[in-house]
Order: C-alpha cells, then structure tokens, then sequence
C-alpha cells in the first residue's frame, strides 16, 4: 500500500455519536459558517458519514489527522453527493473534489485522492463548493474546541 491512505471515510450529518468534540463545533470557509462534526479518531474517521440519507445544508464534517501527507477518502456506504475539501496544515486549500457521487459498491468504490498533502478535510453537501466559489488557498476557519 503507498503513503496515500485509503480511508473509509464519507460524511453527511450530525447525529454520530463518537464523533463530534463537543456541542456545536463550526468551520468557517468562504464567508460561510458550518455547524460540524469532529473526526479525530481512526474509528471516527473510518466512519464519517457512512449511511446518512441527508444533511442540512449548513452543517459537514470536518476530519483531523495526525500528520500532513496525501489523503484519499472514498464514498463506500456513503448515500448523499458531497463535496472533499482538504486543507493543509495551515488549514489552507490545497485540493477539491466536487460533487463526488454516492457509492454502493462496497470495496469496489473508487478513491479521490487530494492533489497536494492535507491534515485536514472538511465534507460539505455536493455543491457548497462552487455555491461559495472556492478556489485554492482560500482559509478554513476553525471555532473553539478543534484542533
């Protein structure tokens, strides 16, 4: 297996116990605050938001990792369009993969990898990209409690 992890990961939702970091965590990208949920466990992160069927329109998941290197997430169980942001270590925009489609082909479902190393990746519903006009380099925003 290469540097680039594979994980199990898809978000969409805020109801997952285990994986927010307390009452109301929010993000900042775009001029557009998002209430979020905190994945910074390997079990969380794996998780993501596997199996949800909607998400409000103002809420994703951020995902924090130990270090910053190549990521690759991938939508298995995954049942809402979202869109990948990730974020280097200065939370800058580094790579997006937009409007990535729902997979139900288990192990089969293809990776999206980021273009550039990234320690932090935020899940948006599909969309909420090119809604705020996204472009790399712009500045995630984190509110108290993530690190």
């Amino acid at each position: 297996m290469s540097k680039l992890h594979v994980l199990l990961v898809v978000c969409c939702g805020l109801a997952l116990s285990g994986c927010g970091s307390g009452n109301e965590a929010w993000v900042e990208i775009g001029g557009q605050r998002y209430t979020v949920e905190v994945a910074k466990d390997d079990e969380s992160r794996a998780r993501g938001l596997m199996f949800r069927d909607e998400m409000a329109a103002d809420h994703g998941m951020v995902f924090v990792h130990e270090r910053e290197e190549p990521q690759a997430y991938w939508m298995k169980n995954t049942h809402i369009p979202l869109d990948i942001l990730y974020f280097d270590g200065k939370r800058r925009l580094v790579s997006q993969q937009r409007d990535v489609p729902p997979c139900s082909g288990g192990n089969g479902c293809p990776p999206y990898p980021s273009d550039a190393p990234a320690k932090y990746v935020l899940e948006l519903n599909a969309g909420q990209a090119a809604r705020l006009k996204l472009k790399d380099g712009a500045e995630l925003r984190f509110g108290p409690g993530i690190e």
